[in-house]
């Protein structure tokens, strides 16, 4: 670093006119460099220039004030020493000094080291810009908003956490392009966690100050309000997507016997399944099957569902679509009235009523009580085992349809009553037999 070194013309007078000793006193002092102290205003009357490299004759062009050397750098001093003032240094600084070192403009905190504000060289038109209505632009001269930010692709905004401070690191990108306005975890795989497609409709996502959720309704009543219409997709549905058992769960006060889930059951056959998820409960609620079978439960010991056997691929061919299959009471304060019309079946033949009610001597009846109502209610029927065994009638050997038993019991009164019928025209002709013998005997 060479600084340029010369004595200003009036130094050059002075050395002609003084007395040599004094000249020469002088030109040492020119020559060693001595700090120049002006105890008064000073003022330049054109430009100025610092640093080695100034030359004399400097074109300054508009220039004010030049600094021109290879180490550019305006320190800020404070030398403030009471404590109740502030004293912070700083530093403007271009330019790295090291070789390979950055193209930048930078403001340096001197006291603790650190570079707060930095500017890279090639850095494009408006970088940084605050207007005088004080919005910032970022790529923008003309912000229209507080924070203004423009880019030709994808302006992104990045908040990352370093770790510095002990926590896991962890980026997110908020963004925004022709398709989505985004959030991506840059951290796991850049996936896109939340998007927004241009020209979604008004208050498609609405949160209200209570917490309430509204989608597609700016007025939610619920926690979640879905408002049907043009304003949704499909009309109001929500729809849940899910390899292995989508559902919805509902918990009151995060107690797990309290908690009941909505959803598709892959064990139930892909139905449709409200449940009670109590431990305590094996199965309580009631399952949707695709065929349109109906199965409700108490939670009884799962030895006992009914939807366990309907599963069972060698009996569920037998099963017609539509079954409703109860794991406990049905209490009706009306009419059940199953549909037997001849419109609804087929394989129909006439049944044998003799036949019938020769069998039904063979079948015990009991008074019993279901495990469920510990002995509190009695009933009165056969079991399903031997009845099945001995009519093979119904769905399996564990069932008894009232349909079955009812059809049985008709069959076997039909059959008595021919036989009465046929019994009476018995007695009807032995009496006329009977009658005319008693005439005969009295015309004797």
């Amino acid at each position: 670093m060479n600084k340029n070194m010369s004595i200003s013309i009036s130094t050059k007078k002075a050395l002609t006119v003084l007395p040599l000793s004094l000249a020469f006193s002088l030109a040492m002092t020119a020559t060693a460099h001595a700090d120049q102290v002006i105890l008064d205003d000073l003022i330049v009357d054109g430009s100025a220039c610092i640093g080695f490299d100034c030359v004399n004759g400097e074109s300054f062009g508009f220039d004010t004030l030049r600094l021109k050397e290879n180490n550019l750098r305006i320190k800020f001093q404070d030398t403030s020493s009471s404590s109740s003032f502030p004293s912070n240094d700083w530093q403007i600084t271009v330019n790295d000094s090291s070789n390979g070192g950055a193209n930048k403009f930078s403001i340096d905190d001197i006291d603790s080291g650190k570079t707060p504000f930095t500017i890279e060289a090639g850095a494009p038109n408006h970088s940084l810009f605050v207007d005088d209505g004080g919005r910032l632009g970022l790529g923008t001269s003309t912000p229209v908003v507080d924070i203004h930010i423009k880019s030709g692709n994808t302006p992104t905004l990045r908040l990352e956490q370093d770790g510095s401070s002990g926590f896991t690191p962890q980026t997110w990108d908020v963004a925004g392009n022709e398709a989505n306005f985004f959030v991506r975890d840059a951290t796991n795989g850049s996936k896109l966690v939340f998007r927004i497609q241009p020209s979604a409709p008004s208050n498609s996502i609405f949160v209200a100050s209570d917490g309430d959720i509204g989608l597609g309704d700016a007025t939610p009543d619920a926690a979640l309000d879905i408002e049907s219409g043009d304003l949704m997709l499909t009309d109001g549905q929500v729809t849940i997507r899910k390899t292995n058992d989508p559902k919805i769960l509902f918990n009151e006060n995060d107690v797990v016997d309290q908690q009941w889930e909505i959803g598709i059951k892959d064990i139930y056959g892909n139905g449709l399944a409200l449940l009670n998820n109590s431990p305590s409960k094996t199965f309580l609620g009631m399952v949707i099957q695709p065929d349109g079978d109906i199965y409700i439960n108490n939670g009884t010991d799962m030895s006992n569902q009914l939807w366990s056997w309907h599963l069972d691929a060698t009996t569920e061919a037998i099963h017609q679509s539509g079954d409703l299959f109860v794991g406990g009471d049905i209490t009706a304060q009306g009419t059940i009235s199953p549909g037997s019309s001849r419109t609804t079946k087929n394989n129909i033949t006439m049944v044998d009523g003799d036949k019938i009610l020769k069998l039904i001597t063979d079948i015990d009846i009991y008074s019993w009580s279901y495990i469920k109502d510990a002995g509190k209610v009695t009933h009165i029927g056969p079991m399903a085992e031997e009845f099945y065994e001995l009519f093979n009638y119904g769905v399996d050997n564990k069932h008894i349809s009232p349909t079955d038993t009812s059809g049985i019991s008709l069959a076997a009164i039909k059959a008595m009553m021919n036989k009465v019928e046929s019994q009476n025209a018995k007695i009807a002709k032995l009496e006329n037999v009977l009658i005319e013998l008693q005439l005969q005997n009295k015309q004797h």
